[in-house]
């Protein structure tokens, strides 16, 4: 299952963006309003759970210096990625990309459709308000 959020533009350099996202911390400032429990575990791990979900842990899986981030389950029950793909528009203004990447069955897929692309659709918002 493949899930893309549209290009968001963000008024802060590519570096600055790439930056904030390596910093696991702040995912927790990305988060929709029914988070229910954020915990940063170690420098390439955090813990969150939103309201009536279970917790998900992310791990950082790659990284490209100023334009790429993945992150993904730590877990192999629901293999899936979390990619952000940033592009420097300007010394002052990059665009910023999300991507969703999971191997589910067909009747896990259709269930998790919908709150996954309102998740992803989130932390985009919420990253071009930074």
């Amino acid at each position: 299952m493949h899930i893309e959020t549209p290009k968001k533009t963000v008024a802060k350099s590519s570096k600055e963006v790439y930056e904030f996202l390596t910093d696991l911390k702040n995912f927790e400032r990305l988060m929709p309003e029914t988070i229910s429990k954020f915990e940063v575990l170690n420098d390439d791990r955090f813990l969150f759970a939103l309201a009536g979900m279970p917790e998900i842990v992310l791990e950082r899986k790659a990284q490209n210096p100023h334009d790429k981030i993945v992150l993904g389950a730590a877990s192999d029950k629901l293999p899936f990625t979390l990619t952000a793909d940033i592009v420097s528009l300007s010394e002052n203004e990059s665009e910023i990309r999300l991507s969703f990447e999971g191997e589910f069955n067909a009747m896990m897929a259709m269930m998790i459709k919908a709150p996954i692309t309102n998740f992803i659709g989130t932390l985009s918002e919420n990253l071009g308000k930074l």
